[in-house]
């Protein structure tokens, strides 16, 4: 009932329908309904966040005020002060221009990110839906069961059409093999690196530092070996080359890197992340080992990382934080991804059931150290009052999520898989814009693995959304179990670099995925 009908309904009078309206006039607004809570939010935000600035704001004013009043007398006076007290104004000066030498010697060496490249393979390297299926039943390896299974995955994958397998899976019947893999290998390192050094004019002799990751191939000569040997780098260049360790890989490559751009002063570190696919197709029927054929494609990066100061100028991106979370500790896991053969001894990657409530508590621990690094003291104070409510009196009060909107612009979610990057979204409460990247990353690329976080950073900046000071959230999860973040700020409005990944359909994106 509104307002008028309530008014006829206490006497049908004039009199009855203005005392209401008296009555309804004298109550205080709803300011749920007419204040829009997000800018209140804000608002609270740039209070806490400037709260010393405020302070200090009638500080100043008040010194202002004094200086001003102040004559020639009194300024003698405070020289004669100053004369009298020499030996104290020496040693406090001394104190300070030796504090100062000791902070900028031992600071952290800022680490910069001049440019990275992404690998798109050829165009017959494709696998849409129906030669995928139709390759795996002529492969006769699969039962009917198999195939069913494999194929409502790949239609709730969140996968598109133009995604890349390697060259030895086009073959029917399959033959991978360890000269099929070096190939791919090759392929993919080598035609990142290509770009990255055409783009930045850098001459691979003047790299200091290279760490490469792919956790399932790791062949003797290594992959690190192999990029020495192609582009003739130096003798004394510090090479790693690191396996094993997931779709995470890259962030920690990342932070070997930073931890050797520390140590060794004036030089450049790359880092190449891909992942291997062609020795590691699983022929079985197990279905837990069916998932990685379904969602794993051919991609890989090259990233150019520099703790040169002249680079900074020419630097997309500043790195501010690296968070890393291992829960190895833990038996489940520890196996839920695991690498095992099945009963008919084919060898397989095999993925938990609880695989998402890992993660789960992996991303939680994570967040729990990342939080105080990024988000601002406004969001800090509400999470520790809910704490403190709740442990202190036992409030029936709901957690508080902090809101990592107001840390981060952007956000380049590990694209492996569809349920991830919704659980992501659920939990951080993010906007569908803040996850459009993953999710046409996984589209268009696949599962690249530790690769993945660079192309949906490439998006972005294909999109034209990285603007000067926006920080963006990379975050990845890996066997063992692991969870990595990494956080970097941009140093300019960055331009998608020359033959970038998505440089012939950022316009067909974003597509529409089916549910």
């Amino acid at each position: 009932m509104d307002q008028r009908g309530a008014a006829t309904a206490n006497g049908g009078s004039g009199s009855g329908s203005v005392g209401v309206q008296i009555q309804q006039s004298r109550r205080l607004p709803d300011f749920l309904q007419s204040v829009n809570l997000k800018y209140v939010k804000l608002g609270y935000h740039y209070l806490i966040s400037n709260l010393l600035t405020l302070c200090f704001i009638p500080l100043i004013a008040v010194i202002s005020i004094e200086v001003s009043q102040m004559n020639l007398d009194d300024l003698r006076q405070l020289w004669l002060h100053l004369q009298y007290n020499l030996v104290s104004i020496i040693i406090c000066s001394a104190i300070f221009v030796f504090g100062l030498t000791v902070y900028i010697m031992t600071r952290p060496r800022p680490v910069y990110l001049v440019d990275y490249a992404c690998y798109r393979a050829p165009e017959h390297l494709k696998a849409p839906y129906a030669r995928f299926m139709e390759h795996s039943r002529l492969t006769g390896d699969f039962d009917e069961s198999s195939l069913e299974f494999q194929r409502k995955i790949l239609e709730r994958s969140g996968l598109g059409e133009e995604t890349y397998v390697p060259k030895a899976m086009h073959n029917i019947p399959p033959t991978p093999s360890m000269a099929a893999a070096r190939e791919e290998a090759e392929e993919v390192m080598f035609g990142a690196l290509d770009i990255l050094f055409q783009n930045t004019n850098i001459n691979p002799k003047d790299i200091g530092i290279l760490v490469v990751n792919c956790s399932l191939f790791n062949p003797t000569p290594s992959l690190s070996a192999m990029i020495v040997n192609k582009y003739k780098l130096r003798g004394n260049i510090r090479s790693f080359n690191l396996g094993g360790m997931g779709c995470s890989a890259g962030v920690i490559a990342v932070d070997l890197a930073k931890d050797m751009l520390q140590v060794h002063r004036n030089t450049y570190a790359v880092v190449v992340s891909t992942e291997n696919i062609t020795q590691n197709w699983y022929f079985g029927n197990k279905k837990s080992m069916l998932i990685p054929n379904c969602l794993f494609r051919v991609g890989g990066s090259a990233v150019l990382l520099s703790n040169k100061s002249k680079d900074r100028s020419r630097a997309k991106y500043k790195l501010i934080h690296v968070v890393r979370t291992h829960r190895g500790a833990d038996d489940k896991a520890f196996r839920c991804v695991y690498q095992e053969q099945d009963d008919a001894g084919k060898t397989g990657v095999s993925l938990s059931k609880d695989l998402m409530a890992i993660a789960g508590g992996a991303l939680k621990t994570n967040i729990t150290t990342l939080g105080p690094l990024v988000l601002p003291i406004s969001e800090q104070l509400l999470f520790f009052t809910t704490l403190v409510v709740k442990k202190l009196f036992n409030a029936a009060v709901k957690p508080y999520i902090p809101d990592f909107k107001l840390a981060f612009d952007h956000f380049c979610i590990h694209a492996g898989g569809r349920a991830v990057i919704d659980e992501l979204e659920k939990n951080l409460q993010l906007l569908p814009i803040h996850v459009e990247a993953s999710r046409m990353t996984l589209h268009r690329f696949g599962n690249t693995s530790s690769s993945s976080i660079w192309y949906e950073l490439a998006y972005i900046e294909a999109k034209g959304r990285m603007r000067k000071r926006n920080r963006v959230w990379q975050i990845a999860f890996g066997s063992g179990f692991k969870c990595n973040s990494a956080v970097w700020e941009a140093l300019r409005n960055v331009k998608p670099s020359t033959n970038g990944p998505w440089e012939d359909c950022i316009d067909s994106y974003p597509v529409k995925i089916s549910t």
